[in-house]
């Protein structure tokens, strides 16, 4: 990874630090000297993944501006990584405006804080998910049009944090991330099952066959393209971005991805071929929406930050299948 880089320390606030791609960059920049402040509402999160960093419990959406300004204050913070959001597309649907409290509310409230605390550097974890049907290698300047409230409230928070960059001098940048998996130690895994690697591990676990749905897109194999990127890499991303901010005020958009595509058949091979299963996929009918290929064009990223991915597909899925052994073998210990 590229994470050695280094200007001086600093002082961070990580909202949803405890989380899933959170735990991961929390405990990089504590790793570099950084001072870590880890602000969760410890639903999903948990403080385990972060020991010798100091959380708060709290929920930003539905907590006052006053008391984040006060822990910024307190806690003297230069910067702020926010990852503190909801992420399921499916419960989006069900509940939009809860959504929009909670992935735009809580934006809100963070702004309002830091710029009351003086605190200039944010940087936000967006979503590829705001580029919707978009197909083919995306750039940053593809339209932007969501097909579900998740990522409709992601894109409102990015134009939150561009407006807000016109009004008082911040330098924030909003980081569209494709499809991230994988595990950088077997403890930090991810716990959901949102996304097509864990999913297909249940699937494996229940000795029903992984699901691919269509394979007769316009592919290598018939089967959609995808742009996964281990959550190692995207991490180091954030490191990386922190240390690059511009001078000058503004919200700077930046995909985090691979630029590589991986079908979902090559994906979901290479899953039954590290648990050992003799399982074979279950093709089905196409789901409606589903672009053939999405690969995230990441030239932008590396002109500005010198980042690159490192890791393989195979580092992703061997990763993901040692932290589900883990949290297996925990289970039966409990």
């Amino acid at each position: 990874m590229n994470s050695t880089r280094r200007l001086d320390h600093m002082r961070v606030m990580v909202t949803g630090g405890a989380g899933y791609i959170g735990a991961h960059t929390s405990r990089l920049l504590a790793d570099r000297g950084d001072y870590v402040l880890v602000v969760d509402d410890l639903v999903t999160g948990s403080a385990d993944r972060i020991p010798g960093i100091p959380v708060v419990s709290f929920n930003l959406a539905n907590g006052s501006s006053a008391r984040l300004e006060s822990l910024m204050r307190e806690h003297r913070i230069d910067a702020v990584i926010h990852f503190a959001a909801q992420k399921q597309v499916g419960e989006s649907v069900e509940k939009p405006a809860w959504y929009y409290e909670q992935n735009v509310g809580s934006v809100a409230q963070l702004l309002m804080a830091m710029q009351q605390a003086e605190v200039h550097k944010l940087v936000f974890s967006s979503s590829a998910a705001v580029y919707g049907e978009a197909s083919g290698t995306i750039t940053e300047d593809a339209v932007a049009r969501p097909i579900n409230p998740y990522g409709a409230t992601k894109l409102a928070a990015e134009q939150l944090i561009s407006a807000s960059a016109l009004s008082w001098p911040l330098r924030a940048a909003s980081l569209r991330y494709f499809n991230v998996g994988g595990a950088g130690r077997p403890e930090l895994g991810d716990t959901q099952t949102l996304n097509l690697i864990p999913i297909c591990f249940e699937q494996i676990a229940a000795h029903k066959s992984p699901l691919i749905f269509g394979n007769d897109y316009d592919t290598v194999d018939g089967t959609c393209v995808r742009d996964y990127v281990h959550v190692s890499d995207v991490a180091d991303a954030h490191l990386a971005v922190l240390d690059a901010l511009p001078d000058e005020p503004g919200n700077e958009v930046l995909n985090i991805g691979t630029g590589v595509g991986t079908s979902v058949r090559e994906m979901v091979d290479a899953i039954l071929a590290v648990s050992g299963s003799d399982l074979i996929a279950e093709v089905r009918e196409r789901r409606r929406g589903d672009p053939a290929a999405v690969v995230g064009a990441v030239d932008r990223m590396k002109e500005l930050t010198g980042w690159s991915a490192t890791m393989s597909v195979a580092d992703i899925v061997e990763s993901a299948w040692e932290s589900r052994q883990y949290f297996a073998a925990l289970a039966q210990r409990s």
